[in-house]
């Protein structure tokens, strides 16, 4: 990390440090976070003022819609028409301001909500067919005596197979109210014949913690991939258990977490910050979405190392948690910057179900700072691709690559310098391992080479697995080169050509993918949270993220005891 100071010898000074809370308001961000940005409650529109100034444009847009519509040479519809333009309309403002017709709103809302009515399959796609991966445990398909490996043929009436077949029309097949019937028909391997099996809908619950166990004898890790309706009450829980295993240090992975609910990340902060800290405020034209939010609660972990690790994908409400922590000290950030989220937005859904997500505000972490990168308006091409250019300029292999702006400096509470404009820059760089990522390997994962492999072993195997603790099948269960010679050729019979040169580099990567999706077919249904630690517990052994930053948490107990500031550098 840059830590640059004031120099005292007649040259250029740094600007001044900037955490002068009176000339900031102290809002609070409230509301939820999606890709589009942070939402908060539509409560507050309202009033005659807008709609008289804007009643001469809308007077003119409905003049025209009527043109359109009346006299145009062509049958149109006008519907997509007005969809169009509010869309187009809206990239005159801010990246994250956006329109959402009814159906798309619906999913976006889902994706942040407790649960979902459906069958309860994981599923893949493989040759143009519908594989049950696995029956999620205590849900309907389970019940029904729906087994790893069947085929599901027909939803109902409809076939479901095919080169059209995608993970949308699964979805839409599959998922329906609670209390709906749906009949299936499943051919299991081995059966000569399909049969027809009646599953009653029912709320299928979605989890965000993905995993929480112990590494060590004192280390505890949680991944969190979101921060949806339960993830506060699923990390409290996480926590806890972690803390009576004798977890005295702990590992927080926010990498590629998009955000969520606002209150659920603040209340994850308060877990493990203490006293009446600020954790995020907000400050928009109008005052009345200026508020604060502070720590409330007596945290189950307030005391002792805490290591966050954090990369591009992190973003919105992630950024608030890794801000707060990195802001008060709390926390060592390890990673890559993170995506530059910082934009309030309030959801408004309309009289036909659309949605807008307005902009009203931007938020700030604790010291004051804004982590929003730069846009220019109307250019979303640009903002987009902002991703591409860290890549191209070397920000992801290189800590000296991260270009923050020195107008943007401010002050950790034990004084440590950091940066706003653009995203959390971590204490600790950690760069991007590429070596095993090939043309090769992502054409067996867009085909779903891998993971078919992966079920087909651990159905053929399952009597001899279930037999043995994880721990065993760590130890001795691996994937050989006779292993790799059978993928390459399921791959080849795909239409995947051969490339000894790059499967050789994504070798290793592959083999801990086989191990890891074999893991979680086998023990997960042990586990009624739905954590997939074993798949994790694998998968740790190729991130190198995860094993340097097992190796940090003296650093971090450092940072909290308020050391010197080189006890933190890299």
């Amino acid at each position: 990390m840059n830590m640059g100071e004031i120099d005292n010898f007649g040259r250029r000074q740094d600007p001044p440090i900037q955490n002068d809370k009176a000339t900031v308001r102290l809002p609070m961000l409230l509301g939820i976070t999606l890709a589009g940005g942070m939402l908060i409650g539509a409560t507050f529109f309202g009033g005659g003022k807008s709609i008289n100034t804007i009643g001469r444009g809308y007077t003119k847009y409905k003049e025209i819609l009527q043109l359109i519509e009346n006299n145009y040479v062509d049958t149109v519809n006008t519907d997509d028409l007005v969809d169009y333009s509010i869309s187009k309309m809206l990239e005159k403002l801010d990246p994250h301001t956006a329109y959402m017709n009814p159906d798309d709103a619906v999913a976006a809302r889902s994706q942040l909500e407790g649960g979902f009515d459906g069958i309860g399959v994981e599923f893949n796609i493989y040759k143009d067919t519908v594989y049950v991966v696995t029956p999620l445990a205590g849900g309907p398909s389970e019940a029904a005596g729906i087994q790893s490996g069947d085929k599901i043929i027909k939803v109902n009436d409809t076939p479901l197979a095919g080169s059209k077949i995608d993970n949308g029309a699964v979805f839409q097949a599959l998922r329906g109210k609670r209390g709906t019937e749906v009949k299936l028909t499943i051919l299991s391997k081995g059966d000569k014949a399909a049969r027809v099996v009646s599953v009653m809908r029912d709320r299928i619950p979605t989890y965000s913690v993905d995993a929480a166990y112990m590494v060590d004898g004192k280390t505890g890790y949680i991944k969190v991939n979101r921060f949806s309706e339960t993830t506060y009450d699923e990390f409290k829980t996480a926590l806890g258990q972690l803390k009576q295993q004798g977890m005295t240090q702990l590992m927080l992975d926010l990498r590629n977490n998009p955000g969520g609910y606002m209150d659920r990340a603040t209340s994850l902060a308060d877990e493990l910050i203490s006293g009446n800290k600020m954790l995020v405020y907000t400050n928009g034209k109008d005052t009345r979405y200026d508020r604060q939010t502070f720590a409330k609660i007596p945290g189950q972990f307030e005391e002792g190392p805490v290591v966050v690790l954090i990369d591009e994908g992190s973003a919105s409400a992630s950024e608030i948690v890794a801000g707060a922590l990195q802001d008060h000290d709390r926390a060592l950030i390890v990673g890559r910057r993170s995506f530059g989220k910082g934009l309030v937005q309030m959801p408004v859904q309309l009289s036909d179900g659309s949605e807008l997500r307005l902009t009203i505000s931007r938020y700030y972490t604790p010291s004051g700072r804004s982590i929003q990168k730069a846009y220019v308006p109307g250019r979303e091409g640009d903002y987009e691709h902002e991703l591409e250019a860290r890549s191209k300029r070397g920000e992801y292999f290189i800590a000296d690559s991260i270009k923050n702006d020195p107008k943007l400096k401010f002050k950790t509470d034990h004084g440590r310098v950091v940066y706003g404009g653009g995203g959390i820059t971590p204490d600790y760089f950690i760069p991007r391992d590429t070596t095993w990522q090939t043309s090769y390997l992502a054409q067996l994962f867009g085909k779903n080479i891998v993971r078919e492999y992966a079920l087909e072993y651990a159905n053929a195997n399952r009597k001899s697995l279930e037999k043995i603790p994880f721990a065993q099948f760590n130890r001795t269960v691996n994937f050989d080169d006779n292993d790799m010679a059978k993928l390459v050729k399921d791959a080849t019979a795909e239409g995947i050509k051969p490339n000894a040169g790059e499967l050789a580099r994504s070798k290793k990567y592959i083999q801990t993918q086989l191990k890891a999706y074999v893991a979680r077919y086998i023990y997960q249904k042990n586990n009624r949270s739905g954590q997939n630690n074993e798949f994790f517990k694998v998968m740790s052994d190729n991130d190198e993220t995860f094993r340097k930053s097992l190796t940090l948490f003296d650093r971090a107990q450092k940072l909290e005891r308020g050391e010197t500031l080189s006890a933190v550098k890299k």
